[in-house]
């Protein structure tokens, strides 16, 4: 939450930044849903016209959380890059190791946007662009059948623990994810 704004200096960046993490939070806790605009501006501490000033409308608020994200699983994934050995499979398995990282924590961002990469055309135009962006810059270590269908089976572990109710317990993940890694390095 931001200063009152009788005490703050002009901060766009702060209260810009208060806006995103309070409709991410809404988000997460209570779905996409919940992320009315008026919501977002109190749980922030700003007025709805202070959010007017950085997001003309709900959906541009939305597409700046997802831009967000997108940037978030870009640097996860660099950083599991950085722990690979390289090779053959290596952007599937920092992708593969990140998607199932974020299931661990059970509270990932992603949890609230999958249904909306699913339904809304924006995300879902971004996270495609995304995936061929990332995949003709791995083109020399990732191209391959075997590759993809490792890349499919952790988006689709990914939507079963999505869309799992939250007293259900889940497949093995470490098993899982063990097999996973393992289809990569062949």
């Amino acid at each position: 939450m931001v200063d009152s704004p009788r005490n703050r200096k002009k901060q766009p960046d702060v209260v810009r930044q208060a806006l995103l993490d309070c409709a991410t939070k809404l988000a997460l806790e209570h779905g996409l849903a919940a992320v009315s605009l008026q919501a977002v501006a109190s749980a922030a501490g700003v007025t709805k016209g202070g959010l007017f000033h950085h997001f003309p409308n709900k959906q541009a608020l939305i597409e700046a959380v997802f831009d967000g994200m997108m940037e978030n699983l870009d640097r996860e994934i660099d950083e599991e890059l950085e722990k690979d050995k390289g090779g053959h499979g290596t952007f599937t398995r920092a992708y593969v190791r990140t998607l199932f990282a974020d299931r661990a924590l059970n509270n990932s961002p992603w949890s609230a946007q999958t249904m909306t990469v699913l339904a809304d055309p924006y995300s879902k135009s971004l996270w495609h662009r995304w995936m061929n962006d990332r995949l003709v810059r791995h083109a020399e270590t990732d191209m391959g059948m075997r590759l993809e269908i490792v890349r499919l089976a952790a988006d689709g572990a990914w939507l079963a623990h999505v869309l799992r109710p939250d007293d259900h317990a889940g497949s093995d993940d470490a098993a899982l994810l063990h097999e996973l890694i393992e289809l990569t390095e062949r």
